[in-house]
């Protein structure tokens, strides 16, 4: 069978239905439950160390197997997406972690803490390939990219609103968030079985769906890695997770003790700045594409190589200057332009790999940016601790910037040599 693949430039009169931007709605509210679900224990530590007590390098383990879980089983979580229903896939998996989140509340031991940790791990990587994948199959033409920004968006808003568990910490108890949250996810669950299907369009002829029933994980896995412009893609996927990884980790205490500020407006400086630039940089970036990509079919690769070219320059300044105003507009910069390659990264992987495993192939992508980034953020943890000044490693981050941008390239490269194989 022939290796599909989904290069075409598309009409200007090209509309989804109104069912293909419903499923960016519904998913939108389980991306944000995603991320508000396994980042607001982070958020609560006092409160949570009071309850059950635990060293630093305890709770911070409980982070850590959470993303090594996750980040492991990704690919696995993706190949079931390309395999079975993406949708009840995407439904099972809200369910399973938001009936752990709800489990969460009742752990009264660290060892039944870290367990509900693991499980999260488990269930949630089943999701993000899932739900990229199913907006990719009902977003064909020039609204790919806008689509997945606005799922985005929606990620986003979770990762902003961390800030509750601990508010529900401190005002109540800590168990009372994962309780909510839990339940609030549960319920969801049941109401995306009646709403949530996957796309109508797409395997057609008898010989796909045979070919579609007959598949296993190590053929997805070799035929992914059998193209260059994947392995390529990997290595920007891990590069940029580094990126994005030591930044968020690192910039409240760059702030804090470069500009001498409290804690309180480090961290202020650090994420409320930054999470609605990155929302409007992967709204904008989105459109953008999309748009562009009527004219050229390259555009979705070009549009991240643009905002690498203006994030390195912005990050190198405000990691090398004392006003805290230029450093605070470097990194707003950055956030606005860093997330064009997160809007553009399923798009352009449905350009590179067979269409049967693009939930596989992100679930590779995220599994890599997912390690190479906590390796990262330890790097350059132990960095610190030889002293090294903290405006280095955002002058390494910017370099490696530059790399990503490289890579993008020669995958644009190939691309070019694709599309002139079938012309």
């Amino acid at each position: 069978m022939a290796i599909a693949y989904d290069n075409v430039i598309t009409s200007k009169n090209e509309k989804p239905a109104f069912a293909a931007w419903l499923v960016v709605g519904l998913l939108c509210v389980v991306g944000a439950l995603n991320y508000l679900d396994r980042i607001m224990i982070t958020t609560m530590r006092e409160s949570v160390v009071q309850s059950i007590p635990m060293t630093d390098a305890q709770f911070g383990l409980l982070t850590s197997v959470f993303l090594w879980v996750y980040g492991l089983l990704s690919p696995f979580a993706g190949f079931l997406a390309d395999r079975f229903n993406r949708s009840r896939v995407i439904i099972f998996s809200l369910f399973v972690w938001s009936g752990v989140t709800w489990l969460t509340a009742h752990a009264t031991t660290y060892e039944e803490l870290l367990a509900t940790r693991a499980l999260m791990g488990i269930s949630e990587a089943c999701y993000i390939p899932a739900a990229l994948a199913l907006i990719a199959d009902y977003h064909k033409g020039s609204t790919r990219s806008i689509a997945i920004g606005i799922h985005l968006g929606g990620v986003t808003v979770g990762q902003s609103l961390g800030f509750l568990g601990g508010w529900i910490a401190e005002k109540h108890q800590w168990n009372d968030a994962f309780s909510i949250f839990g339940t609030i996810g549960m319920v969801y669950s049941f109401i995306l079985f009646f709403l949530l299907r996957d796309a109508k369009a797409g395997i057609s002829t008898l010989e796909e769906r045979n070919d579609l029933a007959n598949i296993s994980f190590p053929s997805a896995i070799k035929n992914l890695f059998s193209g260059k412009s994947f392995i390529l893609l990997l290595m920007f996927s891990g590069l940029l997770g580094v990126v994005g990884w030591m930044i968020l980790g690192w910039l409240p205490t760059y702030y804090k003790e470069h500009f001498s500020l409290s804690q309180t407006n480090a961290g202020i400086y650090a994420t409320l700045y930054l999470f609605p630039l990155s929302i409007a940089g992967a709204l904008f970036g989105g459109y953008i594409s999309d748009r562009w990509s009527r004219k050229n079919k390259k555009s979705r690769i070009l549009m991240p190589i643009i905002g690498l070219c203006i994030a390195t320059p912005c990050v190198y300044i405000a990691s090398n200057t004392d006003i805290l105003y230029i450093a605070i507009a470097g990194f707003m910069l950055y956030a606005f332009t860093r997330v064009f390659s997160d809007t553009n990264l399923m798009p352009i992987l449905c350009m590179i790999a067979d269409k049967r495993y693009i939930a596989t192939g992100y679930g590779v992508l995220n599994m890599f940016a997912t390690i190479i980034g906590g390796l990262g953020i330890y790097a350059s943890g132990a960095l610190r601790d030889a002293h090294v000044d903290m405006s280095l490693l955002f002058k390494i981050a910017a370099f490696t910037m530059i790399i990503c941008a490289g890579l993008l390239f020669l995958v644009k490269k190939e691309v070019e040599k694709s599309f002139n194989s079938q012309e």
